[in-house]
């Protein structure tokens, strides 16, 4: 097994941040395997009662009114029989073609948390990034094959759906009222192999941002025990409330006690529009894929004499192509701010809107262009 990682500086000190899945390949997959998203389900049935895909956005908007932080803490073993049922294993499976093994299949495990009785379970959009196979197992050992609904690398949330009906969704709490020093319980699938591990703690600190390189994420954080496939799992609160979806550990040998959660108050309208519609809106689309070109040596291997942000590709039929946007080209500004990384990018783009007209200006083989485009709402 080995651990996928992504390199992150956590503004108050500078770590290690481990995304939490766990992998293993399984080599000798070399031909007629394509990797490939499932498609997002449209429609989805409502066949029980309870929390359906139906009344979410209401169930949602309820608990940001409930304040349960007032009336005691239950003992760990009551929180963990309320909430246990409502965790799930994911497990992945993703085609990767090398260049010397041609292609190969890479196997992935998560966690997962219910949010609706029909069968829609909120995780990590790197859970199942890129995945071709998504599998769920649930507390009590039945398993399915998931469909992916949609996802949000923004806020690294991702919504799939089992075809099941009578399950257990968690109780969605209010992470805006937590207090440093509450107790905080995680529930996951750590290692991959040991679903339904609980963990306890405290929350650690609140709104703690780290710098994802691309992203700069408002986190929980918990020094309740998180380890690598403890991700898309369950942060809940002394009176089994879901507060927070799992998402990043601290590594290192000098380092304990550091795991972080998304707050779920950052991600409700998140999870209801994947459910309703496959998709965040009001979420840009720029029809542009990018490369950070950061150093000398980067440059060189792409052949470009100067460091920056590069269009990668250009979508077919999006309005960038229309706008005459080719791959190749340097980002210079958009709107007049200075863009000399990806980071610098989404930073502009987080403050404009869907239908919004802007000026990007390009060097392309030496010769600044500027270009209008009009921005569309992305549709994952």
């Amino acid at each position: 097994m080995y651990y996928r990682r992504r390199t992150v500086n956590l503004k108050v000190a500078g770590i290690l941040i481990a995304l939490c899945v766990v992998f293993s390949s399984a080599l000798g997959f070399t031909g007629g395997l394509v990797a490939g998203r499932m498609g997002a389900e449209s429609n989805p049935q409502v066949s029980e009662p309870g929390t359906t895909s139906a009344d979410l956005a209401a169930v949602i908007k309820t608990a940001n009114s409930a304040d349960g932080q007032d009336s005691g803490d239950l003992p760990i073993t009551e929180i963990a029989a309320l909430t246990a049922n409502s965790v799930v294993e994911i497990t992945t499976e993703t085609v990767t073609t090398g260049r010397f093994m041609g292609q190969y299949v890479s196997e992935g495990a998560g966690s997962g948390v219910i949010v609706t009785s029909d069968g829609y379970i909120v995780t990590n959009n790197h859970v199942v990034e890129g995945a071709s196979k998504i599998g769920v197992r649930l507390k009590n050992g039945e398993t399915y094959t998931a469909t992916l609904v949609g996802t949000d690398e923004k806020t690294d949330i991702a919504v799939v759906k089992i075809s099941a009906t009578g399950l257990q969704p968690a109780v969605f709490g209010d992470s805006d009222k937590l207090q440093v020093g509450q107790l905080a319980v995680a529930i996951g699938n750590p290692l991959g192999q040991l679903g339904g591990t609980v963990t306890d703690g405290i929350i650690s600190a609140l709104d703690r941002e780290i710098d994802l390189g691309d992203e700069t994420m408002n986190l929980l954080q918990t020094n309740a025990a998180i380890n690598p496939g403890n991700s898309g799992g369950g942060l809940f609160n002394g009176q089994g409330e879901l507060i927070g979806i799992v998402n990043a550990k601290s590594s290192g040998s000098d380092i304990e006690g550091l795991g972080f959660a998304i707050p779920i108050n950052d991600v409700k309208t998140v999870i209801s529009d994947l459910v309703k519609y496959g998709y965040v809106q009001g979420r840009i689309d720029l029809g542009m894929s990018f490369v950070n070109i950061l150093d000398a040596q980067t440059a060189m291997m792409y052949r470009v004499q100067s460091t920056g942000l590069y269009i990668k590709s250009v979508t077919q039929g999006s309005n960038a192509e229309s706008a005459g946007f080719k791959a190749g080209d340097r980002v210079v500004s958009v709107n007049g701010n200075e863009i000399s990384s990806l980071s610098d990018l989404n930073k502009v783009v987080d403050g404009l809107t869907v239908g919004q007209t802007v000026s990007i200006s390009v060097s392309r083989s030496e010769r600044a262009l500027t270009l209008q485009l009009k921005l569309a709402q992305y549709k994952s």
